[in-house]
C-alpha cells in the first residue's frame, strides 16, 4: 500500500506543481507526518523531491523532472492489455489503431512491467468468433457506422425474418456486438428505440437530415434492458421426462433447441426425471425425438403421443424402400 502511496504523491506533485503537507495529506487520506516519512522515503530512493519552507512554501518536484509512471497497479495495467477479440476490432476497422495503442502503453508503463504485459497476450485471449465460419454479410456496415458519428439519419431496406423488406427512415444511436453478431440500435420518428440485425439491412443510405441525440439515452442499459425483456418474452414449453443415465452428460451439455434443463435424483428404476424447457412444441418433438429410446415424455401425454406418431412414421418411412 505504501508503494501505491508514494506514486500517487509523485503523480500529485507532478500535477499540481507544489502543494503543502497538509494537501497531500487530506488527498491521500493520511496524517501529515505520514507524508514527511514518504517525503524521506522519495528523497531516499533518488526522487529530486524539494522542500520549500516559508508561508508560500510546499514540497515539490525539482524543476525539468518528469516521472513516467502512470499511477495504474498491476492488476490495472493487466486490464488494459487482456487482448479484445481480434474479429470486432476487423469489423470496426480498428485492428491496426487498438495495436498502435497498445504500442504507446506498453511504452508509458515502468519498464519493470513489460514482461508481465507480455505475459498477458500469451496467457489470456478472448475469441468471439463461432466454431463455424460466420456466413452474415452486413453489406452497409460501412454506412452505420459513419451515420452514427455523423448523427444523420439513414434511409435503410430492412429484411424481416420471414424474408419480406420494409423501408424506413431512423436515427442511428449506436452498434451492439452480441458474440460475433452486430446489432444496429436506431430511433424511429415518433422516438421509439428499435435494434436491428446488422446483416439483415439491405442497403444504407444517409438523408440531408441530422438530429439530435437524446441526451438520456445509455446505450448500454438500453442493451441490457432490451435482452432481458426479449428473454422474458420468449414463448416457453415445459416438458417432463425421464432419461436413461447414458444421456444424462449430452442431455446437460448439449444447447440444440433446449433453453433449460433441470435434473432430479435417479429413481429406483434407473431412470432421471428431468424437466425441460423449449421455444416451441417443434422444438421439443425435434429434440426429444433425436435421443430415441434413451428418453421417455411423461408430460404433455398429448406430445408423447405426438413423438410416438413420429416415430411409427419414421419406421413406415424406412420400412417402404427395401
Amino acid at each position: 500500500m505504501r508503494g501505491d502511496r508514494l506514486i500517487s504523491i509523485l503523480l500529485q506533485l507532478q500535477a499540481h506543481g507544489q502543494m503543502t503537507a497538509k494537501e497531500l495529506a487530506e488527498r491521500l487520506e493520511v496524517s501529515e507526518r505520514t507524508i514527511y516519512r514518504d517525503m524521506e522515503a522519495l528523497s531516499g530512493s533518488g526522487i529530486p523531491v524539494v522542500a520549500e519552507r516559508g508561508k508560500n512554501g510546499g514540497w515539490s518536484l525539482l524543476e525539468g523532472y518528469r516521472t513516467n509512471l502512470t499511477g495504474l497497479k498491476e492488476s490495472e495495467i493487466r486490464s488494459l492489455f487482456i487482448s479484445p477479440s481480434s474479429q470486432l476490432l476487423d469489423d470496426l476497422g480498428l485492428a491496426r489503431p487498438s495495436e498502435e495503442a497498445r504500442n504507446k502503453l506498453m511504452a508509458a508503463i515502468p519498464s519493470e512491467y513489460h514482461k508481465n504485459v507480455k505475459d498477458i497476450w500469451n496467457r489470456i485471449h478472448i475469441d468471439t468468433s463461432a466454431w463455424k465460419k460466420r456466413n452474415e454479410k452486413i453489406e452497409a456496415f460501412e454506412v452505420l457506422k459513419n451515420a452514427i458519428w455523423m448523427e444523420n439519419k439513414l434511409a435503410i431496406v430492412y429484411q424481416r425474418a420471414d424474408g419480406s423488406r420494409t423501408d424506413r427512415v431512423v436515427k442511428p444511436l449506436g452498434l451492439v456486438a452480441k458474440g460475433s453478431r452486430w446489432y444496429f440500435i436506431a430511433a424511429k420518428d415518433n422516438h421509439e428505440i428499435r435494434s436491428y440485425r446488422a446483416s439483415r439491412i439491405k442497403s444504407a443510405e444517409p438523408i440531408d437530415e441530422t438530429f439530435e441525440r437524446p441526451h438520456d439515452f445509455d446505450l448500454a442499459e438500453y442493451w441490457k434492458s432490451s435482452t432481458e425483456a426479449f428473454i422474458n418474452n420468449l414463448p416457453r414449453y415445459e416438458v417432463s421426462v425421464k432419461a436413461a443415465p447414458s444421456i444424462m452428460p449430452r442431455l446437460l451439455f448439449t444447447d440444440r433447441f433446449v433453453k433449460n434443463v433441470e435434473a432430479e435424483e435417479m429413481n429406483r428404476d434407473g431412470w432421471t426425471p428431468v424437466k425441460l424447457s423449449f421455444d416451441t412444441e417443434e422444438e421439443a418433438k425435434g429434440f426429444i425425438l433425436g435421443f430415441a429410446d434413451q428418453i421417455r415424455v411423461i408430460e404433455p401425454t398429448e406430445l408423447h403421443d405426438k413423438i410416438l406418431a413420429m416415430a411409427e412414421a419414421t419406421v413406415g418411412f424406412y420400412k417402404q424402400e427395401k
